[in-house]
């Protein structure tokens, strides 16, 4: 049997940009098997929810593996939302999550839950890279390459883990290991896959990079400079509480 994958998509206001991708994402994933998908909403307001509401429901109904979404009634950031859509699965072998904008296809998930299945026992977490953040295959903003490059070097040098792209919004965990570093996670923003990433590391859990194709759309929620600042004082953060765990 194929390894069992439950993939979480975290929405904030996405309701514009999530419905082609959740589509195209539900008919692949489909095909795969043993995969299930959760919308994430989290804490937009009404107007917004009961749009999520009417795009997802439609698609259910062609597509049961696609799970009843969650509303959480707060902003938790997109950690948050991430850590609860894992929180309410206890069997698959695999958690992950993709960013809602289709940035990366589902072709490409496809790809990374294969790259998964090969494993005979889910033990290496596997994690998308733009690696080839200059070529065809990666088209993205030019800042947004550099604040990538930097803070992939931030990561390195404070946290000691050699990673290309620490950022890339398409990852896969091993369930067991997540479920040793739930209790230690507190980093709820965009930099909460800074804080899995060395949990995973203290843990002995190693991860695989996979060079995905990458395309950018437009309307992100991340500003440059403001989230720049908040992603590299978290990475700091991380840095202050790392210790043995234990665990």
């Amino acid at each position: 049997m194929p390894a069992t994958i439950h993939l979480v998509i975290p929405c904030y206001r996405e309701s514009g940009r999530v419905g082609p991708f959740l589509t195209e994402l539900c008919e692949v994933t489909a095909a795969l098997g043993d995969v299930t998908v959760r919308i994430v909403e989290d804490g937009s307001d009404k107007e917004e929810t009961d749009r999520m509401r009417a795009l997802i429901e439609p698609i259910r109904r062609q597509h049961p593996h696609l799970l009843e979404a969650l509303f959480l009634p707060d902003n938790l950031g997109k950690g948050g939302a991430v850590y609860s859509g894992w929180n309410q699965e206890k069997k698959a072998d695999w958690l992950g999550f993709v960013d809602a904008d289709g940035s990366c296809s589902a072709q490409e998930v496809a790809k990374l839950i294969g790259h998964a299945r090969e494993q005979l026992t889910p033990h290496t977490a596997v994690f998308a890279s733009r690696l080839g953040q200059f070529n065809r295959h990666v088209h993205r903003q030019i800042k947004r390459r550099l604040m990538g490059h930097v803070f992939a070097s931030l990561v390195s040098v404070l946290l000691g883990i050699r990673i290309h792209d620490s950022q890339c919004g398409l990852k896969l965990v091993p369930r067991t290991a997540y479920e040793r570093l739930a209790p230690f996670l507190v980093i709820r923003g965009f930099a909460f896959d800074v804080e899995l990433l060395a949990g995973l590391h203290d843990i002995g859990c190693p991860f695989l990079e996979v060079p995905i194709e990458w395309f950018e759309v437009p309307g992100g929620h991340v500003r440059l400079i403001r989230d720049s600042w908040r992603m590299a004082r978290d990475v700091w953060r991380v840095r202050v509480n790392r210790r043995p765990r234990g665990v």
